[in-house]
């Protein structure tokens, strides 16, 4: 399979480069941007990107990959601060200019024979940069320009080295698959054979190598991720899996006893239930930061483990249906990207459990696991349903967790689910659901004033959950959604909607 291979050098959506050249079928990876030479070539890549970032080239101590990447004969593409770090390689001038380049610019392409074949000789594209070229190296040339960049793209064809200022890997970059895909199938003459159903073909083989016939416990949550995992590993390694279900107090209306139903209808795979609701909310108690909470769960969930593997083991490893949005967003992707929040599988087990950890799907986007649902004919009651939380209504909670917010967190979002599915708005958007705080507000019921709660209802629409957008849906359907909420679920005045994106908002509150 051939590959591409794409160095982090700080941007957060670095893994969006990966992605998209994915999306072209090419098969695509994320090192960090210090990755020995040793590694980059093992991988064999048939091309290099050089991701953006927040440094400046100049500058002592900013990052700066192994030199011997241009020695390897094979393309590279640098984007924004990647473009900067090939300027200064090869003895071009980078500095700040007063004139920076923060969002849409137009942007005029000179010369379109490789990187930007087939596209428009203009284009909007999305610049973020104060950084620029104030002169090229003498054996590259002019590609594409802004009214701000004369040299907004520029290549020596000869080393077949490529740059680019702008971020095509963005949304907002009118024909920013073309170019990444004119760069790894044309440039780099990749083969397009990265296909869900051989990354499936290879799992199988990968699991069976690595556990041979020891035993596997596999955390399942009733969520797409963790059953597409259990059906991988039941195809692998059959007898030898065992699933758990974990009630923690913490999950949606009735999914205790519909999720392990469903499990055993659908898919027949042996599951152990544990009741675990009691000590997961007696630890949560007073616990009002939300990175705490999200700790206590974790540790939580890998005590419940241990005494299961005691109970039905032994078990030598533990499987859990980790996405790679989980690992970027806390803080453990293979680049210097900012921790936003810690997600209770991501960051290793404590060693005392003493279990491997089997994580086949670390490097997928949910949209990947989604595919892979299909491939495996699991029922469309498991594929279609909204993503939740590993913490559950913990991360919708605001402040302390209390019998009395869990309780209207939940009705609320149950009543959210259900006039979305009556409506036809349920599988047009990402995720849906109700969240609470410690905030109130002042009401009237029956002629007389009451102090409730106010209730958050956050719709958004998303591709991957590392970005996102608040959903506008019917001004009709939030109001039945808002009167239907102050009508039945006791104790809330209030009801709001959130139009906050993702950045600089995330999808959950905590």
């Amino acid at each position: 399979m051939d590959k591409i291979v794409v160095l982090d050098f700080g941007s957060q959506y670095s893994h969006l480069i990966c992605r998209r050249i994915r999306e072209s079928n090419v098969y695509c990876e994320l090192l960090p941007y210090d990755s020995p030479i040793s590694l980059i070539k093992n991988l064999d890549p048939k091309g290099i990107v050089l991701s953006g970032g927040p440094s400046s080239v100049y500058l002592k101590g900013s990052p700066k990959p192994d030199k011997k990447i241009f020695e390897m004969g094979v393309p590279v593409l640098g984007i924004c601060y990647g473009h900067q770090l090939i300027v200064d390689e090869f003895d071009g001038k980078i500095r700040r200019f007063d004139n920076r380049e923060y969002g849409y610019a137009d942007l005029i392409i000179d010369d379109n024979l490789d990187l930007f074949k087939g596209i428009n000789k203009k284009i909007r594209c999305w610049m973020s940069h104060a950084d620029a070229a104030e002169s090229i190296p003498n054996d590259f040339e002019i590609l594409a320009h802004t009214d701000n960049s004369i040299s907004a793209a520029i290549a020596n064809r000869n080393k077949k080295f490529y740059g680019i200022q702008f971020h095509p890997e963005v949304s907002h970059t009118e024909e920013g698959n073309r170019i990444l895909r004119n760069f790894s199938h044309s440039i780099s003459n990749a083969k397009p054979d990265w296909t869900m159903q051989g990354f499936i073909d290879f799992s199988i083989k990968d699991i069976r190598s690595k556990v041979h016939d020891e035993r596997v416990l596999c955390a399942i949550s009733g969520g797409i991720d963790s059953t597409t995992l259990a059906v991988l590993l039941n195809k692998a390694i059959s007898g030898n899996l065992t699933c758990v279900f974990v009630n923690n107090g913490l999950l949606r209306l009735n999914e205790e006893s519909l999720v392990p139903e469903l499990i055993s209808k659908y898919l027949g795979i042996k599951t152990v239930s544990i009741n675990a609701e009691e000590r997961f909310l007696s630890r949560l108690k007073g616990i009002e930061d939300p990175e705490q909470k999200r700790k206590i769960i974790g540790e939580e969930f890998a005590q419940v483990f241990l005494e299961v593997t005691k109970d039905y083991g032994p078990f030598q490893w533990l499987a859990q249906g980790t996405l790679y949005p989980d690992v970027i967003e806390s803080g453990f992707s293979k680049g210097p990207a900012s921790v936003i929040k810690t997600h209770h599988n991501v960051g290793g087990l404590p060693t005392w459990l003493n279990l491997k950890v089997l994580e086949p799907f670390r490097s997928l986007y949910k949209d990947e696991v989604r595919q892979i649902a299909v491939l495996l004919d699991i029922p469309r009651e498991f594929i279609k349903r909204h993503p939740f939380p590993g913490p559950g209504l913990a991360v919708r909670i605001i402040g302390e967790v209390t019998d009395e917010k869990i309780r209207i967190a939940r009705h609320a979002s149950s009543i959210v689910e259900n006039e979305l599915m009556i409506s036809g708005w349920y599988d047009k958007v990402w995720q849906a659901y109700a969240a609470v705080g410690d905030d109130l507000a002042v009401g009237v019921l029956g002629d007389e004033r009451i102090y409730g709660h106010i209730v958050t209802i956050r719709i958004v629409e998303s591709l991957d959950a590392m970005t996102a957008d608040w959903s506008r849906i019917p001004y009709d359907l939030i109001a039945k959604i808002s009167n239907r909420i102050t009508n039945e679920v006791n104790g809330v005045t209030w009801v709001t909607y959130s139009v906050s994106s993702k950045p600089p908002a995330t999808i959950e509150p905590q």
